[in-house]
């Protein structure tokens, strides 16, 4: 009979009871299509501090790309550039009024994805080009020495977009030979066509990263934390693999995945899930102590204080998928780094505070990771229902070290969820919490503040009693994700009616 692990758990910072908000920016209300880093953030913060909720999270904050969504990104380290202010850069001068008026015709309620890139990078490109033509001093510290010291992976990024931009979209394993790695398109002919573009690409993350540390020293003015969000995986169409195909599962020559990403069949999912980026040569990355995910996350935390890590299993074992496959069906379990890595982040990121999403039908040795890390891990009240009473998301069966949600952006609302639900479900709730049901939303919020679990976290939209035409998200859906917005209006009758009930909750429940 083996013996149990007595060592103490690598992490340990989850000690306080708190409670916090989950709302991706891009749902910020205004007037330029899309959330953006402006006076919105400042309200929202506002309210926070007032309802006495200490941690706003957010998805990733990087580049998006085809389906828009914020977990298949450009870069692991860029940000996005649809956030970044333009109102903002017309008070310095770097645009003027017309320049925002295609931006004002936008819809204000959800983000119409097609027409802001059409209308948004002609105005982001100008404000470069008006800064070029007359360089001077902004709120947003030295350009050159920014570039200077995010060029580890800033300069691949910029020349990745660049020349994204100049093959009209296409990936990068369909572009010409002589720019298909960037160990070679570094010193090519078309990377000096591209120089100007380049160029700008830096200086739009120049002006994100500025902007985006406003909301930092807001947010911590405030006492108020910021949960950031990494993918465990990246794109295969991104400047990490481009730059860095070595540490990737690929054919050296062609780029061409060996092998890729996804989860087996299950209850939900007959093919499984073929979710397509490339998987990580892991004895490589061992070689080098980690070295390009310590950078990463080392800018995640230049970016957020807390850093949940998606899809944590895939540390343990990962469900490895033939490239040429058609469904997920015929892969197979491969090992991870397990705790290795972790060791490795411990020993780099001594106080680093990193959450793990641990959802869905896991082994036991993925528990077992989760406990020798110390990571806290997840529980959804929606998934707790229509079983029996050994549901681990059940709230009697909850533990202290984990962070519970109503639902999260990959969910319907609670109100949509409720409504949907069979009836065996919606009875299996009622009797649970003793309830008729009729406002179901604060019910489950309610039910997060009692909670043992050491941290609850609330999406926005189950605070304002939403249904389910303000998810955000539909996983296996390609269309109409991320496209939610709510109004300052919404906002502004939330603080007034329900802030103080929330810090009431959060001194009752001893997370203020």
């Amino acid at each position: 009979m083996s013996q149990p692990d007595l060592r103490p758990p690598l992490f340990n910072w989850l000690n306080q009871r708190s409670a916090g908000l989950l709302l991706h920016p891009t749902s910020l209300p205004g007037a330029q299509g899309i959330g953006v880093l402006d006076e919105s953030v400042d309200r929202l913060l506002r309210f926070l501090k007032d309802a006495k909720l200490r941690y706003w999270q957010v998805c990733p904050l990087g580049p998006t790309g085809y389906g828009d969504s914020p977990y298949q990104c450009f870069s692991a380290f860029a940000g996005n550039p649809y956030l970044i202010d333009l109102v903002a850069l017309q008070r310095i001068g770097l645009l003027d009024d017309t320049d925002l008026l295609p931006l004002r015709k936008l819809p204000v309620d959800q983000v119409d994805f097609g027409e802001l890139y059409a209308k948004k990078w002609p105005a982001l490109f100008k404000a470069h080009t008006n800064y070029e033509k007359s360089p001077r001093a902004l709120p947003y510290g030295d350009f050159e020495k920014f570039c200077t010291a995010h060029a580890s992976w800033l300069d691949a990024y910029a020349l990745f977009m660049a020349l994204k931009d100049h093959f009209k979209g296409q990936p990068w394993w369909q572009w010409d030979r002589t720019v298909r790695f960037y160990q070679v398109a570094a010193n090519s002919t078309v990377a000096r066509q591209v120089g100007a573009v380049t160029r700008a690409h830096k200086f739009l993350q120049y002006l994100f990263f500025g902007q985006w540390q406003r909301v930092r020293e807001k947010a911590a003015a405030l006492d108020i934390s910021i949960i950031g969000d990494a993918p465990i995986f990246v794109s295969r169409d991104s400047a990490d693999v481009w730059a860095h195909p070595e540490l990737f599962q690929l054919n050296p020559k062609s780029g061409e995945p060996l092998a890729v990403a996804g989860v087996p069949p299950d209850y939900f999912s007959a093919d499984g899930q073929l979710w397509g980026n490339p998987l990580y040569d892991w004895k490589k990355h061992s070689a080098t102590g980690y070295a390009w995910w310590l950078e990463r996350l080392r800018a995640n935390f230049a970016l957020c204080d807390i850093v949940r890590i998606d899809h944590f299993r895939g540390f343990d074992t990962y469900w490895s998928i033939p490239a040429d496959a058609l469904t997920a069906k015929t892969g197979v379990w491969a090992q991870g780094p397990g705790l290795e890595f972790f060791q490795a982040v411990k020993n780099a990121l001594p106080d680093c505070r990193l959450i793990a999403e641990d959802l869905g039908e896991l082994s036991p040795s993925v528990h077992d990771l989760r406990h020798a890390t110390g990571l806290p891990g997840m529980s959804i009240l929606q998934f707790a229902f229509g079983g029996d009473s050994a549901n681990t998301y059940l709230p009697h069966n909850l533990t202290a070290n984990n962070v519970v949600y109503p639902g999260t952006h990959d969910n319907n609302t609670t109100l949509g969820w409720y409504k949907s639900a069979d009836e065996k479900t919606r009875d299996h709730v009622r009797r649970y919490f003793r309830i008729d049901g009729h406002e179901i939303n604060w019910d489950f919020l309610r039910a997060g503040y009692a909670a043992v679990s050491k941290l609850a976290v609330f999406p926005l939209q189950d605070l304002l009693g939403l249904g389910a035409a303000a998810r955000l998200n539909t996983p296996g859906v390609a269309a109409g994700n991320w496209q939610w917005r709510y109004s300052a209006v919404e906002l502004e009758s939330l603080h007034r009616g329900s802030a103080n009930y929330l810090a009431e909750l959060g001194e009752l429940y001893g997370r203020s």
